[in-house]
């Protein structure tokens, strides 16, 4: 079994193009023993966003602070506390902070996920 509180975690920079004020914390993984899914928090500062990608496996979505928007596919929808959200595999899709404070969400994807070479911006974006 693992706990922890989210506090404990390091927090670390996103660095990929695409990205402006980002970042994410690994709540449980491959190292705590997760077999099937990983938990990640994201942070994005106002004005900040995510890539525009699009990746092979859904990912599941909880707004936990801030305002903000999703972009999935050519639609935007409104981001607050308490959406949720699902992903379908290989949609494009982009998360902004569209508010004053940081918009923060708890994001669940495969345990095997790693960005390095996973999670690529849409070309032109």
């Amino acid at each position: 079994m693992t706990l922890k509180r989210i506090d404990e975690v390091a927090a670390d920079t996103v660095r990929m193009d695409g990205v402006e004020g980002v970042t994410m914390r690994l709540l449980i993984g491959r190292e705590d023993g997760a077999p099937n899914f990983a938990m990640r928090q994201f942070t994005v500062q106002p004005g900040g966003h995510t890539p525009l990608h699009q990746h092979n496996y859904e990912h599941e979505v909880l707004v936990q602070g801030g305002f903000g928007e999703v972009q999935m596919g050519e639609q935007s929808h409104p981001l607050t506390v308490g959406s949720v959200l699902l992903v379908p595999a290989n949609l494009t899709h982009q998360f902004r902070n569209t508010g004053d404070e940081p918009l923060q969400f708890i994001c669940m994807v495969p345990v095997s996920f790693d960005c390095s070479g996973q999670c690529q911006p849409v070309p032109g974006s």
